[in-house]
């Protein structure tokens, strides 16, 4: 059974979210892309393995030992949310503003919905789909005619990978949040530094004061925090209600890009935040019991090998 989403725990991860596109824009100012994500994933898979291994200590819990076919949906979950969500968000904000990439890269609420009905029979309830409908109005209004190009379906692209990693996580519903952490985000680690060996060389060059604060800033506040909070309302809650609160992510990042970098908001732009705003509103409102459908899904996917 499953139900409503806890708002707070949400709106932690939208803050955290939100403030990601501002700050890979400060810290990416003539830094490696590949580079500095790389070693955005390594430092919050190092923050989520440390905590769980304090975790364990203090409950005197034995280490989890995976089964193969868990292993294989991490390292999915590392190529999905990790190596590809995150060099495709980094190169969009260095082609386009970050207050609309954040808009663009977080359109995961609007891409779940039909997986969500046929893989987990979520068939979507009235206000869900009107709320979704009118969170894409309020996404295309607040975008506009950006003129990105490139940048644009690049963060198009980082949403369709964690919207995608999302629906993978639930098969994962027996494993310790922690222990999927700490291993998908050091595994997308290693893939990215081998992507940014063959195109960028050195990762050492270039690097100030301002880039490493923002890089750890990142990985802890920005990255390791919402990601705790935000696969354990996915465990519990409606894949559908619990990404519609990533329509107020990009609200979020437009604020503190205006804030930060000065971006001038249009009418349009501030009326697209305001619907977006009402849609989440809408959909948040969901809750439901879990489904038969969901139930085969998890108890068919991976576990934690008993010890012997």
């Amino acid at each position: 059974m499953y139900g409503r989403v806890r708002p707070l725990r949400m709106l932690v991860v939208a803050l955290a979210w939100g403030s990601c596109f501002p700050l890979l824009k400060w810290g990416l100012r003539g830094q490696s892309v590949l580079w500095f994500v790389t070693w955005r994933a390594a430092l919050t898979g190092l923050a989520l393995l440390g905590v769980s291994l304090i975790s364990r200590r203090r409950r005197a819990v034995q280490a989890p030992v995976f089964t193969v076919s868990a292993w294989g949906l991490i390292s999915a979950l590392a190529v999905l949310n990790v190596a590809l969500a995150f060099a495709a968000m980094g190169a969009s904000v260095t082609a386009m503003a970050p207050g609309i990439a954040s808009v663009l890269g977080n359109a995961q609420a609007l891409l779940v919905v039909l997986p969500a009905w046929w893989l987990f029979a979520e068939r979507p309830r009235v206000l869900e789909v009107v709320g979704v409908a009118v969170g894409l109005g309020g996404l295309m209004l607040a975008a506009g005619p950006t003129g990105a190009g490139r940048g644009a379906w690049l963060a198009l692209l980082s949403a369709a990978a964690v919207a995608a990693g999302a629906v993978l996580a639930r098969r994962l519903a027996a494993v310790d949040v922690l222990a999927v952490g700490a291993g998908q985000f050091l595994i997308g680690a290693v893939f990215l530094a081998v992507a940014a060996v063959l195109v960028d060389g050195s990762p050492v060059r270039g690097w100030s004061v301002s880039s490493l604060v923002t890089v750890v800033t990142l990985a802890v506040v920005g990255t390791a925090l919402p990601y705790v909070l935000w696969f354990t309302e996915l465990r519990r809650a409606s894949i559908t209600a619990v990404t519609s609160w990533t329509l107020l992510v990009p609200v979020v990042g437009v604020a503190a890009s205006v804030l930060a970098f000065h971006e001038a908001l249009t009418a349009r732009q501030w009326i697209g935040d305001a619907v977006t705003v009402a849609a989440l509103a809408l959909v948040a409102q969901s809750g439901r019991s879990g489904t038969d459908r969901l139930e085969r899904w998890q108890q068919t996917g991976c576990e934690i090998c008993p010890r012997a």
